[in-house]
C-alpha cells in the first residue's frame, strides 16, 4: 500500500510512464520514455478526475520524454532512444558511461532535434515544424530548457562528441534559429580537439537558465556555468566535477533564486545510472556559487535507508522539482518515490515529507522519475515506468 507522511494522494492518472511532466494552465504535459507513446496532454483542472485530452505519437526506436510550454509554444525533444528495444528503463545497467543505441530500430528517415506545437488551444498540441540535429544515425535531443523564445538545448551535432549546449531563437516557432553554442574542449573532433575522456562520457545533459545564466549539468564532465549575456558567444564561468572519484554521473544543477543564510546555492542532483562502477545510490549536493568563479560543494543528501552498500542502478536520486518556491524541495527519488527535502539550514538538509507509490502494475519496484508543481501548489510525481499522481502537502 502507498505511504506517506505529510504528504497525501489527491488524484492518480493511469498511463505508461516517461520523463518529464509540466504543467501550464491546468494542463500536464507528459513526455513518455518508449516509443510509439509520445507525448500526452492531461486535463487536471479537477485533481481529483484528471482527464485524458490528446496524444501525440512517436516512430519505433525513438522517443519524446521531455516537454516544455511556454507563450502557447509547445517543444518536445526528438531522440534516439539510449536503449536497446525490448528492454525497460529499470532493467538498464549500462555500466560505461555512454549510450547503447539500437539504430537499427529507428526509421531511416528518423531526424532528432525537437519538435514545436500551437498549443493555444490548450491541451491541444498543433505541429508546426521539427527542428533537427543533421546528419544521419544522430541521437538528437535530450533534456532541455525554454522561455518562450529561447531554447536551450543539448543536441548531437555534426564533427562534435557527445551533446553540447546550443541556444535556439523560437521567435518564429516555424523557423528556428540557432543562436550560439558552447561545448567543452575536446568535444569538437572536427576541428582537431582530442577528448581526456573515454567516449561520449563529458556530454552536455541540459541547460537551465537564470537570469543571464545557464546552469548546465554535464553528465560525467560535472557542472558548467554559462554566461549568456551574449547569447551568441556564451562563455565558461567556472567549471565543477566530482566524477570520478565519485562514480555517478550529474543531472541537475539548479540554481536557488534567493539567498539562503546570505548565501547563493545551487542543487546539485547527480543520476542513479551509468555508473563508472557499482557503486551506492547517488545523492543531492549542496553547492555554495556565491563566488560563482569556484564552486564549493559543502553538504550532500542522502536517504537514512542506504547503508553505504552497493544497489542497483535507478535505485537513488533522479531529479529535483525546477520550480523552487521556498526552501522545500520536492526530489523524484526513483525507486523511494518522492521525497521533500528542507534546505533551509543548507549545511544540514533534511527530509521533512515523503510519499511512496504503490509499485506500477508491469513494474519490479517504483520509479519515480520526474516531478512538478503548479500554481495551485499541487505536486505531479511521474513514474519511469507507468502513471501519474498527484499530490500535496498536508
Amino acid at each position: 500500500m502507498a505511504e506517506g507522511k505529510g504528504i497525501r494522494e489527491v488524484g492518480y492518472f493511469d498511463c505508461v510512464g516517461g520523463g518529464q511532466v509540466f504543467v501550464e494552465r491546468e494542463v500536464a504535459y507528459l513526455g513518455h520514455v518508449r516509443s510509439p507513446n509520445g507525448t500526452t496532454t492531461v486535463d487536471v483542472s479537477d485533481p481529483k478526475n484528471p482527464r485524458l485530452i490528446q496524444t501525440v505519437e512517436m516512430p519505433m526506436g525513438t522517443h519524446s520524454h521531455k516537454v516544455r510550454v511556454a507563450n502557447d509554444i509547445m517543444v518536445t525533444n526528438r531522440e534516439v532512444m539510449p536503449f536497446k528495444s525490448g528492454r525497460s528503463p529499470d532493467s538498464f545497467r549500462g555500466g560505461a558511461p555512454s549510450y547503447e543505441v539500437d539504430h537499427d530500430s529507428v526509421p531511416p528517415d528518423f531526424r532528432g532535434g525537437l519538435a514545436i506545437y500551437d498549443v493555444s488551444k490548450p491541451g491541444r498540441p498543433k505541429h508546426i515544424t521539427n527542428w533537427e540535429t543533421g546528419g544521419s544515425g544522430m541521437s538528437g535531443v535530450h533534456r532541455f530548457d525554454f522561455d518562450g523564445r529561447y531554447a536551450y538545448i543539448s543536441p548531437t551535432v555534426d564533427g562534435y562528441l557527445g551533446n553540447i549546449v546550443m541556444i535556439l531563437d523560437l521567435q518564429d516557432p516555424a523557423k528556428p534559429e540557432e543562436v550560439g553554442r558552447w561545448w567543452m574542449p575536446g568535444q569538437w573532433t572536427a576541428g582537431g580537439e582530442t577528448p581526456a575522456w573515454k567516449g561520449n562520457a563529458h556530454r552536455c545533459h541540459h541547460p537551465l537558465r537564470y537570469g543571464n545564466r545557464l546552469y548546465t549539468s554535464y553528465w560525467h564532465g560535472g557542472v558548467v556555468i554559462l554566461d549568456i549575456e551574449d547569447m551568441t558567444r556564451p562563455k565558461l564561468v567556472s567549471h565543477a566535477d566530482w566524477s570520478p572519484p565519485f562514480t555517478c554521473p550529474t543531472h541537475t544543477a539548479l540554481p536557488v533564486p534567493f539567498p539562503i543564510e546570505g548565501r547563493t546555492i545551487m542543487l546539485v542532483a547527480d543520476e542513479d545510472t551509468q555508473k563508472i562502477e557499482p557503486s551506492p545510490p547517488s545523492f543531492i549536493w549542496i553547492v555554495d556559487i556565491s563566488v560563482e568563479t569556484n564552486p564549493v560543494p559543502f553538504a550532500t543528501f542522502q536517504l537514512d535507508c542506504f547503508d553505504g552498500s552497493v544497489q542497483p542502478n535507478f535505485t537513488g536520486c533522479h531529479q529535483p522539482c525546477e520550480k523552487i518556491t521556498g526552501t522545500e524541495v520536492p526530489v523524484a527519488w526513483f525507486s523511494k518515490g518522492l521525497r521533500v527535502v528542507d534546505i533551509a539550514k543548507p549545511h544540514s538538509p533534511k527530509e521533512v515529507a515523503y510519499y511512496m507509490p504503490d509499485v506500477p502494475q508491469g513494474s519490479e519496484r517504483v520509479q519515480s522519475n520526474d516531478v512538478t508543481m503548479d500554481e495551485r501548489g499541487l505536486i505531479y510525481l511521474y513514474d519511469r515506468l507507468r502513471g501519474l499522481h498527484i499530490l500535496e502537502r498536508v
